[in-house]
């Protein structure tokens, strides 16, 4: 009977090694698969963000004005509103704090950034657009926010940004909010 007892002792512990391994391999892969996910996550976030306007973000790149017609029947108010990083010694604010504005007219609005440091500092201006319904509206033609901006110590630089507001934009919107966030990038 000791004998026995021992084989059982020993085949349970057997066992329960064995099942310490799988859940040990199991938890390795979950963890893993968490890490992957991770890295995935944040290019397929911004893609989605782009494509469907959600959290207000815009695209990055210069559009054309093809065909677009004035729609002289209603008005639409832009919005600016601007924010500085920590991080980022610059001051950066919009020249005029609202626009009034048919949708497919062109305007170009101003705004001063300057580098409040004793070094040449740079800068990325991220766009975001509310309500998110309206950003795949806003269309840039040119905006400081498509490169890397650079000042130098003390420098103050307007950097215009030209759009205008698709004719195709939902009649219930009638105003929309365009922030810039600057965050430092610099090259290191």
């Amino acid at each position: 009977m000791t004998i026995n007892a021992e084989n059982g002792s020993s085949s349970l512990a057997e066992q329960r090694n064995l099942a310490n391994k799988k859940l040990g391999f199991k938890l390795v892969w979950i963890v893993v698969g968490s890490i992957v996910f991770a890295f995935a996550l944040v290019p397929l976030y911004d893609v989605l963000c782009t494509m469907t306007g959600l959290n207000g973000k815009t695209n990055s790149t210069a559009t054309e004005l093809k065909n677009a017609k004035v729609d002289n029947t209603r008005w639409v108010t832009v919005q600016f509103t601007s924010n500085v990083m920590p991080g980022l010694g610059w001051n950066f604010y919009p020249k005029q704090a609202s626009i009034k504005l048919h949708p497919g007219q062109v305007e170009t609005v101003l705004f001063e950034a300057k580098n409040i440091t004793s070094q040449v500092v740079a800068g990325q201006a991220i766009p975001s657009v509310t309500p998110g319904i309206a950003s795949g509206y806003l269309k840039k033609i040119e905006c400081f926010c498509f490169t890397r901006q650079e000042l130098k110590a003390g420098e103050t630089k307007i950097m215009p940004l030209r759009f205008f507001v698709s004719p195709d934009l939902p009649s219930d919107v009638n105003e929309m909010t365009l922030s810039y966030a600057f965050f430092s990038a610099d090259k290191r």
